[in-house]
């Protein structure tokens, strides 16, 4: 077993997608609050880049771990390697997940739909099952796990059925996590993000559709914004949770949409 007591706070934490935008911010934000970071994501290069920036940047050392979190055999080797490694597991950030191109519902693949089901949410379903595990074992007891619920678990957008169905469901996990793990002292809650600046978000400068039909540019915030919230939540003891909470750019059209 590795020893991380001299590292901050002393705590653990797995970040689900990683190596880049969101899942990079946060995972960064942790390092520098002291935590013990581990980051999965499918490929290794970016991954092991990821991993040796954030170090450089924090003096704190941050496993890689290659895994693709629809596979339930791939997340359960994950967390076996985290717990013979690090004893432990004090917070899960299910993070991971991935998108298509806007598309016309009656349009869509059913591989395109069940892909991303696999991605968006039976990822964070196995990886909080096996956090489950871990956590209620082990001593202290208990843990927290934070889900990236996304605005369009409450609100979609035009012709986005499949990531928006997802994200729904993701508030009725989080709900359902936080409520079965309070007989181990696990706490959950769920970040909603709107137009954070990352890769996946750099068509907001060039026009998004609008329920109204009209193209428009949509603001953004930085990244660092979606950490910072993160790390509040996973600095409560864990008699406190925050359920859920909205991360947006103040003025994208999201208020009063649809």
């Amino acid at each position: 077993m590795t020893d991380w007591g001299s590292t901050g706070k002393g705590r653990i934490a797995l970040v689900t997608g990683g190596g880049t935008g969101i899942g990079l911010a946060i995972a960064r934000g942790l390092s520098a609050e002291g935590y013990a970071v581990i980051i999965t994501g499918r490929r290794a290069a970016v991954l092991e880049k990821a991993a040796a920036e954030i170090g450089a940047e924090t003096g704190q050392a941050v496993r890689a771990i290659v895994c693709d979190v629809g596979d339930p055999v791939q997340v359960q080797a994950t967390f076996t390697e985290v717990k013979q490694d690090f004893g432990r597991l004090d917070l899960l950030v299910n993070n991971a997940g991935s998108n298509v191109s806007p598309a016309l519902l009656e349009d869509i693949p059913f591989e395109e739909w069940t892909n991303i089901l696999a991605a968006n949410l039976t990822g964070a379903f196995l990886c909080t099952q096996q956090a489950f595990r871990l956590m209620k074992d082990q001593s202290p007891r208990g843990g927290r796990i934070i889900n990236n619920g996304s605005i369009s678990a409450t609100t979609p957008r035009p012709n986005s059925a499949p990531y928006t169905a997802t994200k729904h469901a993701i508030s009725g996990l989080t709900k359902s996590t936080a409520l079965d793990g309070r007989k181990y002292g696990i706490a959950c809650g769920q970040i909603d993000i709107g137009n954070a600046a990352t890769d996946m978000t750099a068509r907001m400068s060039t026009g998004v559709l609008q329920p109204n039909g009209e193209t428009v540019r949509e603001p953004t915030m930085s990244v660092k914004h979606v950490a910072d919230a993160v790390i509040y939540m996973a600095s409560l003891p864990l008699d406190a949770n925050v359920l859920d909470m909205t991360v947006m750019a103040t003025n994208m059209p999201f208020v009063g949409r649809g």
